[in-house]
C-alpha cells in the first residue's frame, strides 16, 4: 500500500497497529508536538543530539500539514499519546481535539526506515516475525542538555546473529536522518538496561541470547523521555512504534 492510502486508513481508524514494515522505502518518523514556548529549547536539544533526534521537518505553530507527507499530523498515525505536566494521561487515535494553534511539531527520523535494507540483506528481524512492536529501552547515556531539556537517550534494539552485525552496522550507518549506525552492541547493562525482557516501551521480543547479540539503536521516543522532566503543560507525540508514514523516500548519506 502507498504512504497516502495507509494514512488514510490510520485516519479513517481502520488500522492503529505498528508502521514496522509497511511502505518500503519511505520515510517514517518520529511525532512531537509542543507549545510554541518550548519549542526553540526542544530545537536546540536535537540539534546537539542528532543521533537520537535527527530532525526532518518542523512545523511552524498551528500548521498541520508537513512538508514531506500529504497529510494532517493530527489524524494520519495511527495512535498517538498526550502528557500533561510531565504525566502520561491517554493514548488516542486523533488528536484533533485537543490541537491548538500555538503548537509546534517536530518530526524526527525513525529507525523502521532502514528496516528494509537489513531485511535485503537477508536480516531478519525478529519483532516482525513475531509481530510485536519493536523494544525500547530507557539507558544511561546521558543526552547533551538544551535549555530546559535533558535526560538519557532511548534505544530500540534488534537481536541479531554475529555474523549480521558488522553488515547491519555497514547499511544502517548510511540512514543519517534515521539515528544511522549504533550506539551500542552487546551486554545491555553496560548502558542501564537491567532486563532485556522487560522494555520501557514496545513489547519484548523472544531470542536465544547464546545465538543472537542484541544491537541498540538510537530511538526518537528520547524525545519524549527528556520532554516529561521539562514537564511542559502538554506534550503530544506518537505512540511509541506508531509512525507518521511520509511520502518521502528513505535518505542515505
Amino acid at each position: 500500500m502507498n504512504p497516502y492510502n495507509q494514512r488514510q486508513r490510520f485516519r479513517t481508524q481502520q488500522e492503529s497497529g505498528t508502521t514496522s514494515g509497511m511502505c518500503d522505502n519511505y520515510l517514517q518518523a518520529n511525532m512531537l508536538v509542543l507549545p510554541k514556548e518550548y519549542a526553540f529549547d526542544f530545537l536546540l536539544f536535537c540539534l546537539r543530539n542528532p543521533k537520537p533526534c535527527p530532525i526532518v521537518d518542523v512545523l511552524e505553530p498551528g500548521i498541520t500539514t508537513p512538508k514531506i507527507a500529504n497529510a494532517d499530523i493530527r489524524s494520519d498515525l495511527p495512535k498517538y499519546r498526550i502528557y500533561r505536566n510531565g504525566e502520561f494521561v491517554e493514548e488516542v487515535k486523533d488528536i484533533q481535539g485537543v490541537w491548538r494553534d500555538d503548537f509546534v511539531t517536530f518530526l524526527i527520523g525513525c529507525s523502521f526506515t532502514f528496516e528494509k535494507a537489513l531485511l535485503e540483506d537477508e536480516i531478519n528481524l525478529l519483532h516482525q516475525e513475531q509481530r510485536k512492536v519493536v523494544p525500547m529501552y530507557k539507558t544511561n547515556i546521558p543526552c547533551e542538555e538544551a535549555g530546559r531539556f535533558k535526560g538519557n537517550m532511548v534505544v530500540s534494539m534488534r537481536a541479531l546473529k554475529p555474523e549480521e552485525i558488522d553488515r547491519a552496522v555497514k547499511i544502517t550507518e548510511s540512514f543519517e536522518t534515521s539515528h544511522g549506525s549504533p550506539v551500542h552492541i552487546g551486554n545491555p547493562a553496560e548502558i542501564g538496561i537491567d532486563d532485556i525482557t522487560v522494555p520501557d516501551y514496545g513489547e519484548s521480543v523472544d531470542f536465544n541470547e547464546e545465538e543472537r547479540i542484541p544491537v541498540f539503536w538510537g530511538c526518537g521516543v528520547t524525545p519524549q523521555n527528556v520532554c516529561l522532566h521539562a514537564k511542559p503543560e502538554i506534550m503530544i507525540s506518537h505512540a511509541p512504534g506508531h509512525m507518521l508514514i511520509t511520502d518521502q523516500f528513505e535518505e542515505k548519506k
